[in-house]
């Protein structure tokens, strides 16, 4: 089976995404000790909440109350899927294809993207900012190790840290160890007494696999078993899938998993639950098949399915299957 995503197996992000990305909901946030941590809001609830996920696009639109008799201006994060880097792992790069946008009462937010870094349990983002090493390994992060003395390059190899793996010919190709953490964050005033409108879209990071663990021969496997569980696989979907594999082995087809993570336990941060919750899921084709964890699904559309829920308290987070049937490679 070839797979890619955030690791090996299964997609963090995403919904963000992936990530996919894995992305996720808003939540008041601070920085303290070790970096950016979220806190819980005494003043502001979140009154409405609605998540449009596909593919392609991620859409979330919220309207916020502050409850209080003051303004409260604060810090406010959109947490993403922590990346645990690695030689196999596809590490997405968020500062150029995330293309995340926030807009505030219909205008446009300023944002900051933040990345943390941790390895072993400690916070080593500021030791890399001084060797001038990126904390996602992306775009100059080979450079900035070959540019490293050698004598730190091999401290950091000793750590643990950093690991060689070959060559593209023009320079040494290293894989980063440590875990990225990474959230989008603005400043933020709540009026007291008043609702603001806040809504974001990005691109997801998903993750997938051509063929695998689906098959028959690997029901019997700890991934199969994992994948009932993450995504609440039943045996309608089962029997669908086997009926599709069978009409598509007739033609040489194969299948590919597509999966979309998304982080929304952290909007239970706010003041007491969401009020009106509704989350929309786009499959993308008629002929794919869908499964995703979630109670009174109901299907509003050829390729759509929507939940919706009142005073509702996120206790997990979204994992979305989709299973496409393609022609011959």
């Amino acid at each position: 089976m070839f797979a890619w995503g955030f690791r090996i197996g299964c997609l963090v992000g995403l919904l963000g995404l992936a990530g996919g990305p894995a992305a996720a909901n808003d939540s008041q946030a601070a920085f303290g000790l070790g970096g950016l941590t979220l806190v819980r809001s005494a003043d502001i609830r979140m009154d409405s909440e609605v998540l449009s996920i596909s593919e392609e696009r991620i859409t979330v639109d919220y309207v916020f109350t502050n409850a209080s008799s003051r303004d409260v201006d604060t810090l406010v994060a959109f947490p993403l899927p922590d990346v645990d880097n690695g030689i196999e792992v596809f590490t997405p790069d968020y500062v150029n294809e995330l293309d995340f946008r926030t807009v505030i009462d219909g205008q446009p937010a300023a944002l900051e993207l933040v990345q943390i870094a941790r390895f072993g349990g400690r916070d080593i983002t500021a030791r890399l900012q001084r060797l001038g090493v990126p904390p996602m390994p992306v775009g100059t992060f080979d450079a900035a190790i070959n540019a490293l003395d050698p004598a730190t390059r091999q401290a950091m190899i000793a750590e643990g840290l950093i690991e060689e793996y070959g060559s593209d010919g023009k320079q040494t190709l290293w894989a980063a160890h440590w875990t990225t953490a990474t959230s989008v964050t603005r400043r933020q005033v709540f009026p007291a007494g008043r609702s603001v409108s806040v809504s974001h879209s990005y691109k997801p990071f998903t993750g997938g696999s051509v063929g695998g663990r689906l098959e028959p021969d690997n029901r019997k496997t700890r991934e199969f078993a994992e994948a009932r569980t993450k995504y609440c696989i039943d045996d309608a979907f089962i029997q669908g899938f086997d009926r599709k594999r069978a009409a598509a082995a007739k033609t040489g087809s194969y299948h590919g998993e597509t999966w979309i993570s998304y982080v929304l336990t952290s909007g239970a941060n706010w003041k007491g639950p969401i009020g009106q919750f509704r989350m929309i899921v786009d499959k993308g084709h008629p002929d794919a098949l869908i499964s995703f964890c979630a109670t009174g699904v109901r299907k509003t559309g050829p390729t759509r399915f929507e939940v919706a829920y009142q005073n509702f308290v996120p206790r997990q987070d979204v994992h979305i299957l989709i299973v496409k049937f393609h022609q011959d490679r």
